[in-house]
């Protein structure tokens, strides 16, 4: 082993039954350094990474950590050690502070008795040496899912790790967020810290990391420093084909149908829309911007009736509806695929099957039997329908739902709603997480079903992904609907200026 790296995988290789998950892979990492590791979902990088902490047994290969051999027996030996880790799927007590999950096992004491001044204070100083503005007693559930996240980043860095795992930690960011974590990172790097950084975001990629590793299907198929970083060669080695291009071709056709109108939609409470109009077309793909705590995911729960309204008028096929709740909407051919995937999007323990046909057990009792009970093969039809038709990469409709990749849960839950027939598909951060070759596929499919005449209202916190995608993007400020772009005519600068023009 050379002395040059804090960290040494080397010649790692892990088996489960009859699937080879990681064959003979290496990753090295140098003090003072971010190295991107790269793949599609399903490549490996989660189970290398779970390897290093001790929660998989590798079969064969070597870690050396500091110059000596490691074999920690689970993450809490690792953190001990100095290795830490951001995760992709939150890992927070909604119930507990901010400061409370940051300290969760390592609380300062005085006498037999949690230090509660101490803790808001070494919390407060955190959050303030990374100028991020978190309240330490707010209730995590309180938090938008950026500031979760961040809270999460933080929880990891205060450890004062030699080594941080950063999995996605920009999933859910907003670019004025992410460039701060940008400076979170450079300010470690320059304390000497190795820094794993796994992500699905090229342009990050290019803009941070100093060496890149790209697994695919288990193997390390390539391995480079920034110098010498090519995005074309990268998605190639990611997803083993030529992709010339990242985004699909734009061919639906938008009429000049109003499907959906909103016009003054105020919600109830505080944190809430504040007089937001829009009309959505039929075969429209309509993207919403906005900087963190702009009320993107305010205003589409409120249209889907998770949030009450306080006035304004929600209208669909020139017809005011009256959405008091989720039922009303579902009844009025909206649906909604939720921003966090992992908190309130699927059932990671149960089946592809019980994930995909869900939301429609009661339409009309189309799954049941003469006897008027649930029907397993009626179920399993429609199952099939969802993994056939979205290629959901799955073994069985019975597989449990949490082995699948994150794209492929994705995929589930966005079919699950498409077993509906919706007229209005409400997709918020739809690629959360997701690697090249599946947003591609996601892409492709919210076009199709532009095409087939749906109406869509995305969410985005990746501009690219908007001006790739949509027909038309309305920016939101603060709770209003500050303005909107055209295809052809999208600005970024206008639209970062509007993004903050009610703050």
């Amino acid at each position: 082993m050379d002395s040059q790296y804090l960290l040494e995988m080397d010649g790692i290789s892990k088996r489960f039954g009859t699937v080879q998950a990681l064959d003979n892979v290496s990753l090295k990492v140098r003090p003072g350094t971010i190295h991107a590791l790269l793949g599609e979902n399903g490549a490996g990088k989660s189970t290398l990474m779970k390897i290093l902490f001790g929660i998989y047994r590798r079969d064969e290969g070597i870690i050396n950590f500091q110059d000596k051999p490691v074999n920690f027996s689970g993450p809490h030996e690792a953190l001990k050690n100095g290795i830490s880790m951001v995760h992709q799927e939150l890992d927070l007590v909604p119930e507990r502070t901010v400061m409370e999950n940051i300290w969760l096992g390592r609380y300062p004491m005085k006498g037999p008795f949690i230090d509660s001044k101490k803790m808001f204070r070494d919390t407060k100083e955190l959050f303030d040496s990374m100028d991020i503005d978190i309240k330490p007693n707010t209730i995590i559930r309180q938090l938008s899912v950026s500031y979760k996240q961040l809270s999460e980043i933080c929880k990891a860095i205060s450890f004062e790790s030699k080594i941080l795992v950063m999995d996605e930690p920009t999933s859910s960011l907003t670019e004025k967020e992410v460039d701060k974590l940008m400076e979170i990172l450079n300010k470690l790097r320059s304390q000497g810290c190795g820094i794993i950084y796994i992500t699905h975001k090229l342009e990050e990629v290019s803009r941070i990391a100093d060496e890149i590793t790209v697994l695919r299907d288990g193997k390390l198929v390539h391995h480079d420093t920034i110098e010498k970083f090519d995005t074309n060669q990268i998605v190639t080695s990611m997803v083993g084909r030529e992709m010339s291009e990242i985004f699909p071709i734009k061919d639906n056709v938008i009429s000049d149908e109003v499907k959906l109108e909103v016009k003054d939609l105020v919600g109830e409470g505080q944190n809430t829309v504040k007089g937001v109009s829009l009309k959505l077309h039929k075969g429209e793909i309509l993207g919403i911007a906005g900087l963190l705590g702009s009320r993107r995911t305010e205003l589409v729960e409120t249209i889907f009736g998770l949030r009450k309204i306080s006035s304004g008028e929600i209208i669909i096929d020139g017809e005011k509806v009256n959405i008091k709740n989720v039922r009303n909407a579902i009844d009025n051919g909206i649906a909604l695929v939720t921003e966090e995937r992992k908190l309130n999007g699927v059932f990671l323990e149960l089946n592809v099957l019980f994930n995909a046909t869900i939301t429609s057990f009661n339409q009309k009792w189309a799954y049941r039997n003469f006897l008027k009970m649930l029907s397993t093969k009626k179920l399993a039809e429609s199952a099939k329908w969802v993994v056939d038709t979205l290629r959901v990469k799955t073994p069985t409709h019975l597989a449990r739902m949490g082995k699948l990749s994150g794209g492929n849960q994705q995929k589930v839950i966005i079919g699950r709603w498409l077993l509906l027939n919706p007229d209005i598909l409400i997709l918020d951060d739809p690629t959360r997480g997701i690697d090249v070759g599946a947003k591609f596929e996601i892409y492709q499919l919210i076009i199709d079903l532009a095409k087939q005449g749906k109406s869509i209202i995305m969410i985005s916190s990746e501009m690219n992904e908007l001006f790739g995608v949509t027909d038309r993007i309305v920016v939101m400020s603060n709770g209003y609907s500050t303005g909107t772009q055209i295809r052809g005519e999208y600005q970024q600068d206008e639209i970062f200026k509007l993004s903050a023009e009610r703050l």
